[in-house]
């Protein structure tokens, strides 16, 4: 597909009067299921459209409608432990979603997990252990910090200087698309170095704690899975390393939290950052199921250890893209275009 194509497709699909009526019509041929989906941060719309990377969060006013639109169209909103036991009764008519949040930064805390204790449905929190551990470098949201709060910054010896929203996007893209890979850690402190950043200061300022984490795994509303160590692309790992990240994430998460972990999220988790032996692993590791971000619905008999999960992001503030979703609308696109 082209990129004008693809342009037009993603208009189209932001547009309620022309897919509400179409997923209506749908809704009664699809019948019941289960909508996994899941986001990474979130931020208020004030600050949504100010932010150098905010394709990554979701808009925070949009999500508390969405909740209240799903509830009142009938959808139960579950855990990933009650999704499960929904696929493996055949006789299951019921239709559910289940939404997930993948590394898990302060805002998880401190703005997501409330807006759900306001509307008393549960969430899943898949948690990066390097992140509450301080072992992982949060570079991307340092980076973005950075962009934001500054109006110049110097990377790699030249400056920056930076006096629009439109300006600190173009230049979060550019760097962090140079500094993607397994040398992001290494830049990302020589660029707190010559900027007088306190990288500690800085990870502590986005990272989710383990004292924020102790205090949710006792609501009844969270429920914790694993999400690696150090957010590693399974796929690219050999056999052994690939187990560790699995299993040590879920012996983590056992050791500060008390809780037995029983689910994973795949880092990334398209067809190509996870296959079958993957799949394989989590199960080796003790994990009762693994969610990917291939897209699609969950039915009854779905293999629990390649679950669909629907990413959100900052593009979707439209309850008719999210209605694509729902439908599974959308994973037969992705199927289509080959985005999986």
């Amino acid at each position: 597909m082209t990129l004008a194509a693809l342009t037009i497709t993603k208009a189209m699909m932001a547009t309620n009067s022309l897919i509400m009526p179409l997923a209506s019509a749908a809704d009664r041929v699809v019948g019941p299921r289960g909508c996994m989906l899941t986001f990474h941060r979130a931020a208020p719309a004030a600050d949504w459209d100010k932010l150098p990377n905010r394709d990554f969060y979701i808009d925070l006013d949009f999500l508390d409608r969405f909740l209240g639109y799903v509830r009142a169209r009938g959808w139960d909103v579950v855990t990933v432990t009650d999704a499960l036991r929904r696929t493996a009764d055949a006789d299951d008519r019921s239709r559910y979603v289940n939404f997930s949040i993948d590394d898990c930064y302060r805002d998880t805390y401190e703005q997501v997990v409330p807006l759900f204790r306001r509307h008393n449905v549960p969430v899943t929190l898949y948690v990066t252990t390097g992140i509450p551990d301080g072992t992982l470098p949060l570079w991307a949201a340092g980076l973005e910090d950075a962009l934001l709060h500054r109006e110049r910054v110097v990377v790699g010896g030249e400056i920056l200087t930076l006096a629009t929203s439109d300006e600190r996007r173009a230049a979060f893209a550019r760097i962090a698309s140079a500094w993607d890979g397994p040398e992001a850690g290494d830049r990302y402190a020589a660029f707190c170095a010559a900027n007088g950043i306190d990288g500690a200061e800085m990870h502590w300022k986005h990272a989710i704690s383990w004292s924020m984490l102790e205090e949710l795994a006792t609501d009844p509303l969270i429920e914790i899975g694993a999400h690696t160590v150090t957010h590693a692309r399974i796929s690219a790992l050999g056999q052994d390393e690939a187990l560790t990240e699995l299993a040590q994430s879920r012996r983590r998460l056992r050791e500060r939290l008390g809780i037995a972990a029983e689910h994973f999220a795949f880092p990334y988790g398209r067809a190509a950052d996870c296959g079958p032996r993957d799949f394989a692993l989590a199960r080796q590791a003790g994990f009762a199921s693994a969610a990917t971000t291939s897209k699609g619905l969950v039915r009854p008999g779905q293999d629990v250890l390649s679950l669909p999960r629907n990413t959100m992001n900052g593009a979707h503030r439209h309850v008719a893209l999210m209605e694509m979703h729902l439908k599974g609308i959308s994973g037969i696109a992705a199927k289509v275009i080959g985005r999986v």
